[in-house]
């Protein structure tokens, strides 16, 4: 099997965001090739994260500098994002494209990969399931984006986190209110705590206000009546009345806060706004927000894609590409995340990737095969859309 990285750095999207990560590091390119695979890696892509191509050379890796000659004999692409309409041109019939393909967003080029006859596998439709675990790229990026949402904000809060004691006096620890107690608001959750401040959580599901205890937080219990998860863990949307009644519960807790972390993203949807500006009026000057869907619509009304704003005397952080900041780090869990997808279904035998749709990790991360789009709830959204 011979699978092609790209070098994404070169390729700006709108925001100008300019990616940082690599799908392979040296290290699990060395355990593809072990188990086979012939890798193919574009010059300067772990250059960002760390890597140079020196280091994957020195494993096995063919650096290439003309992606375009190399894309018609590849069986597989792997990225970080998803690859451009010219490169999946180039691609041969059968080839597989592995990434973050925004597929619910994305229906023009889900539908342009079916139509060349290429595989689609996009990781944010992994599964959520214990075997697919080591796998699930979208929860391991989401972890990094907790600590550095954290980190962020600690830079723009004119004032410390942990209590200090002094002979001048007593700095009292800030207050952090985290909502949305996913993977990415358990890590925000953590790392406030390790760095003295007194955490404030909220969730739809109350089934995480254990997760949220055993950090050493403070869980906000709020009466909304039935809400839950969806069977892959995701919290289901709110009612009106009942994002009215959460709205109106927050409103103190956000107004007492130094430091407020927004984390709720819907699956395939927009995020929805939490807080307003009315509600962020109430805050004191110099406190900071961040906002984690502010590149997907936002949970702050008023945050911007991509910057830091100054709303009613409160920065809101809307940087997004979170784990970005940490591209090393991020670009390691991920490349296991990749390795760990090929491993679990390759075929030691016949060196390529088995695809075996019968399998529930398969069935759902593979969007697109054998010319047309095979996931269930994908091809819902596009009816509605």
């Amino acid at each position: 099997m011979k699978i092609i990285i790209l070098n994404e750095s070169k390729t700006p999207d709108p925001l100008s965001h300019v990616e940082k990560r690599s799908a392979v590091t040296p290290g699990s390119a060395q355990r593809l090739i072990k188990k086979g695979a012939t890798l193919l890696l574009e010059q300067g892509a772990g250059e960002s994260a760390g890597y140079s191509d020196k280091e994957y050379a020195e494993v096995g890796v063919t650096i290439i500098d003309d992606v375009k000659s190399a894309l018609s004999s590849v069986d597989m692409l792997v990225a970080v994002n998803k690859p451009s309409e010219d490169q999946l041109a180039l691609m041969k019939k059968g080839a597989i494209v592995v990434g973050h393909l925004d597929p619910f967003f994305q229906q023009s080029l889900i539908e342009s990969i079916a139509d060349k006859g290429l595989t689609a596998i996009s990781v944010e439709m992994i599964p959520r399931s214990s075997r697919a675990q080591k796998m699930d790229a979208l929860s391991s990026q989401a972890s990094l984006a907790g600590y550095v949402m954290v980190m962020q904000a600690v830079n723009q809060l004119p004032s410390i986190l942990p209590m200090m004691m002094t002979p001048s006096g007593t700095i009292k620890p800030a207050k952090v209110f985290v909502i949305g107690a996913g993977v990415a608001g358990l890590q925000a959750i953590a790392t406030a705590k390790r760095l003295g401040a007194n955490v404030l959580a909220y969730d739809t599901r109350p089934v995480v206000a254990e997760q949220v205890e055993s950090l050493g937080g403070k869980f906000l219990k709020i009466d909304l009546g039935e809400t839950g998860q969806t069977k892959d863990g995701y919290a289901k949307e709110l009612t009106d009345e009942q994002k009215a009644k959460q709205q109106d519960a927050q409103r103190d807790a956000i107004a007492g806060s130094d430091i407020v972390i927004t984390t709720a993203q819907l699956f395939g949807r927009k995020p929805p706004v939490l807080i307003s500006k009315q509600t962020l009026a109430l805050m004191k000057p110099g406190s900071v927000v961040v906002d984690m869907a502010a590149t997907s619509g936002g949970n702050v009304e008023g945050s911007v894609a991509g910057e830091t704003v100054e709303i009613n005397g409160v920065k809101v952080i809307g940087d997004g590409y979170w784990s970005q900041y940490v591209a090393k780090a991020a670009t390691d869990m991920y490349a296991n995340n990749i390795y760990n997808l090929i491993d679990e279904f390759f075929d030691d035998e016949r060196k390529s990737f088995g695809l075996n749709l019968e399998d529930d990790i398969l069935a759902g991360c593979v969007i697109a095969h054998d010319g047309k789009i095979t996931n269930a709830m994908l091809l819902n959204a596009y009816k509605g859309a």
